[in-house]
């Protein structure tokens, strides 16, 4: 057996921290159950409101696995804050992070996947389509970023982030996908559509028919009839409670 350290935070950090973690924890198991984690790789990550460190996984961790007190705060270059903590964070895996985190100060989450889906789509020059519903809330906000290699090279912190520019949604070259959101929640809910879109555009190039592509002013359009629909409110603040009862249900241990 290689059992896990044992960390209990709840009365040791602020209550705001607290709920950081708590949420990122959540968002880590639902990556889990949906099937979007890659063993121990990729990552999601959560800015501490009102400071400048950053709440990340453990590297060595399954996703399962994390925890709100397991959860490892660093600092923006990637250096852990707590002396006493016994886990490492894979550096690699930081520099797509800390990027987006240098820049973009209004979105406190960054979330990482390297699924068959988004891999595929991304893969493919024409990027994803407009062939369904979810492709629109994704394409309303799309960047692109081709493949560098392996994210150890800090001189490509720059060029990708001048490709994400304000976007929410990207999707990496032979990679896979990153969604941004002021939210953890919002985060959550950008990466689910972005996956049911390169899903279904995977469904409907398998057909083999022709496809039906939505005009480029509905996509213009969507993010205006979204607000609407959500009572100007975004589908995290709406689903996300929800999706963090999901977790409690399937697992009360993450909020430990």
């Amino acid at each position: 057996m290689y059992p896990v350290p044992k960390l209990n935070l709840k009365n040791k950090v602020s209550a705001q921290e607290w709920q950081i973690r708590v949420d990122l924890a959540a968002c880590y198991r639902l990556l889990h159950m949906h099937g979007w984690d890659d063993l121990i790789h990729t990552h999601i990550s959560a800015r501490i409101p009102g400071t400048e460190h950053i709440l990340i996984n453990a590297f060595g961790l399954a996703f399962e696995e994390i925890t709100a007190s397991n959860l490892v705060k660093i600092d923006i270059n990637g250096k852990v804050i707590d002396a006493d903590c016994p886990f490492e964070i894979n550096p690699a895996g930081f520099t797509i992070h800390s990027a987006v985190h240098e820049v973009r100060h209004d979105d406190i989450c960054a979330l990482h996947v390297h699924t068959n889906e988004t891999i595929a789509v991304a893969s493919a020059e024409e990027g994803l389509l407009p062939l369904s519903q979810y492709s629109m809330f994704a394409l309303a906000s799309m960047s692109y970023h081709d493949y560098e290699g392996l994210a150890v090279n800090a001189d490509e912190k720059l060029r990708l982030q001048q490709d994400l520019g304000t976007k929410n949604f990207m999707l990496l070259r032979n990679h896979g996908a990153l969604t941004m959101g002021k939210t953890i929640g919002d985060a959550f809910m950008h990466m689910y559509d972005l996956t049911r879109a390169c899903q279904v555009q995977l469904q409907v190039m398998a057909t083999g028919m022709k496809p039906v592509y939505a005009p480029q002013s509905i996509i213009d359009g969507i993010k205006a009839q979204a607000n609407i629909v959500h009572d100007g409110e975004t589908g995290g603040q709406k689903a996300w409670p929800a999706m963090v009862r999901r977790v409690y249900r399937n697992d009360p241990s993450f909020a430990e």
